[in-house]
């Protein structure tokens, strides 16, 4: 099996500037991402898709294959992955051939770990190469969330949920942004990495499952790491 590991870096970010070239216990956050995937058997290759030099720098020093930067079209706020994901497909299977996967690796998820990983390739394998999302269990349940209009509020969800003890409700899980791996098929069809037929990866690890979005999120990483290091 031939897996395309796509690492999605766009040079801007409004709310953590640099983020993906910032240092996170003294290596490039982007760096986290490339090093648990490298040298996993099914992976043929770790591509990174930037539009900045500097990123694109790091990524090759790392080890990462970056052949282009991307284009402009494709690195603006309203760019998709999908779009950004179909661009790293056709480039890579037109030079060097057809792959069976694209597993898209944010990298504003640096713990996730290289046994997750496998385990997501293998739930794909053992699955007929459904695709596999990346998903933890929700910190606020739907059912105790409400939503608001003019001076009201209602519950989010119609239920008696709000009056269940915590340990009552029904389990919900929540997309983490750490793994998506999906067929080329599959993708193109249905310009989505979300599919009716998709299979879990559950990640219980709040570790792993950290997605680095703001300044807060970048101090957790930050505790989540000085953890690691004294264990």
């Amino acid at each position: 099996m031939k897996i395309l590991a796509l690492i999605t870096a766009r040079g801007g970010s409004k709310r953590v500037p640099g983020k993906n070239i910032r240092l996170l216990g003294g290596k490039p956050l982007i760096e986290w991402s490339i090093d648990v995937v490298k040298d996993i058997p099914e992976i043929c290759d770790v591509l990174v898709s930037t539009d900045d030099p500097k990123t694109a720098d790091i990524a090759r020093d790392a080890g990462a294959l970056v052949p282009w930067l991307r284009p402009a079209e494709l690195a603006t706020d309203t760019a998709t992955s999908v779009d950004v994901g179909l661009h790293a497909l056709d480039w890579y299977e037109n030079e060097k051939g057809e792959v069976d996967g694209l597993l898209l690796l944010q990298p504003t998820s640096p713990f996730r770990s290289r046994a997750t990983i496998q385990q997501g390739v293998e739930i794909y394998r053992d699955h007929q190469q459904r695709p596999v999302l990346g998903i933890s269990p929700a910190k606020s349940h739907p059912m105790w969330c409400y939503s608001l209009g003019e001076g009201t509020m209602r519950p989010f969800v119609e239920s008696k949920g709000k009056h269940m003890r915590s340990q009552d409700l029904p389990l919900a899980y929540v997309v983490n942004g750490a793994f998506y791996l999906i067929a080329p098929k599959d993708l193109r069809d249905n310009h989505s990495f979300y599919c009716e037929n998709m299979m879990p990866l559950v990640i219980d690890d709040p570790g792993q499952s950290l997605d680095i979005d703001t300044e807060w999120d970048w101090m957790v990483a930050e505790t989540v790491l000085k953890t690691l290091e004294n264990k």
